[in-house]
């Protein structure tokens, strides 16, 4: 299999922190994708996926499959060994809460930040500085949402490492780039970032 991404975009690194924990990387071939040039833009790039966003994932047939947790889906489903969506009922149903949760509060308004605040993309849309430094707001809250949280539990979803924990870990890395980051009073986030850290997948 192929996967198309952006080393340094953080969509890509939920994959490929996805895939290391199951013990995957060396299923797929990586092939970079320079955003900033626009290669994701062309009709080749459109052909896998219309929405011209990175990761991309092609199967050996052809078959391509993109958005982030759909190509999660599919090596949860397919390489079910050391679970990282939820095992049982509720434990999957709470895992999915969370990163939605992850995802609309904490994931997108962080993309926001960046591309409305950055100017990285202002050759192909119109950021609004005000909008960038409202979304950069909901993070914060967010990171102190996250440190409350973390203050009676070792990982997001409980005792379990989960998918949860690899978006919310990669987003704050993101963040960096919008200068947001740990604040010395949230000590249980600092704490369960540096356990995230440790892990051999954090590296990838």
């Amino acid at each position: 299999m192929k996967i198309y991404e952006t080393k340094t975009a953080p969509n890509p690194r939920r994959v490929r922190m996805f895939m290391a924990e199951k013990g995957l990387l060396e299923k797929a071939e990586f092939i970079q994708v320079d955003l900033l040039k626009g290669e994701n833009l062309t009709p080749e790039y459109a052909a896998r996926n219309p929405m011209k966003k990175v990761p991309v994932m092609e199967l050996d047939d052809g078959t391509c499959i993109s958005e982030t947790m759909a190509i999660c889906r599919y090596f949860e489903e397919a390489y079910p060994e050391r679970p990282l969506l939820g095992s049982g009922a509720l434990d999957k149903a709470q895992t999915e809460q969370w990163i939605r949760w992850i995802e609309f509060y904490f994931f997108m308004p962080t993309g926001m930040c960046f591309q409305h605040t950055s100017g990285y993309f202002k050759d192909r849309m119109n950021p609004i500085k005000e909008w960038g430094e409202e979304c950069r707001a909901t993070v914060e809250k967010f990171f102190h949402f996250l440190n409350a949280h973390l203050e009676r539990n070792t990982f997001i979803c409980g005792d379990e490492f989960t998918a949860a924990d690899i978006n919310a870990f990669t987003t704050i890395d993101f963040n960096k780039v919008n200068n947001i980051r740990i604040q010395p009073e949230q000590t249980h986030l600092k704490a369960w970032y540096e356990r995230v850290k440790a892990r051999p997948s954090a590296q990838v």
